[in-house]
C-alpha cells in the first residue's frame, strides 16, 4: 500500500437493509422500537453508529488504525436509502515507524443530503 498524502480521497456506497438493522440491533444491544418498528412508509430508522461504519471501512482500506473518530449525525438514516461516504486525508505527519493522519468524513443520502460528518484520527504503520 503507497503512504497517505494529503487530499487523498476515498468513497463508499452503501444501501441499508431491514436485516443490517436488526443484526446491528441484536450485536450492540440498542434494540429501541425506534430501530425496529417500521415507520409508515414501511422503512426502519438506521442506527447512527451503523452509519458511522462506512467510514470505518473506508479506514480499513487504507489500513488505518484508528486513535479517535467524531461523528455528528445530521439527518436520520432510514433502510433503503443509498448513501455515499467519502473520506479526505487532511494532514499526514511522517514518523520513522508510521504515518499519523488526520482525515475529514462527509456521508450523504441518494438526495444530496448531508447525514454525517466527522473527524477520524489514526496511524498507518509503514
Amino acid at each position: 500500500m503507497s503512504p497517505p498524502e494529503e487530499g487523498d480521497t476515498r468513497t463508499f456506497q452503501r444501501t441499508f437493509t431491514p436485516e443490517d438493522v436488526r443484526q446491528f440491533a441484536d450485536v450492540s444491544g440498542d434494540e429501541q422500537p425506534r430501530h425496529l418498528e417500521p415507520d409508515d412508509d414501511g422503512r426502519l430508522l438506521v442506527h447512527g453508529l451503523l452509519t458511522a461504519t462506512m467510514p470505518t471501512k473506508i479506514g480499513a482500506d487504507l489500513e488505518v488504525l484508528g486513535r479517535s473518530m467524531t461523528f455528528d449525525f445530521r439527518k436520520p438514516v432510514y433502510t433503503g436509502e443509498t448513501l455515499t461516504c467519502e473520506m479526505t486525508v487532511e494532514a499526514v505527519d511522517e514518523q520513522t515507524d508510521r504515518y499519523d493522519l488526520s482525515a475529514a468524513v462527509t456521508c450523504e443520502n441518494e438526495d444530496g443530503e448531508t447525514v454525517l460528518t466527522g473527524t477520524v484520527e489514526g496511524l498507518v504503520w509503514k
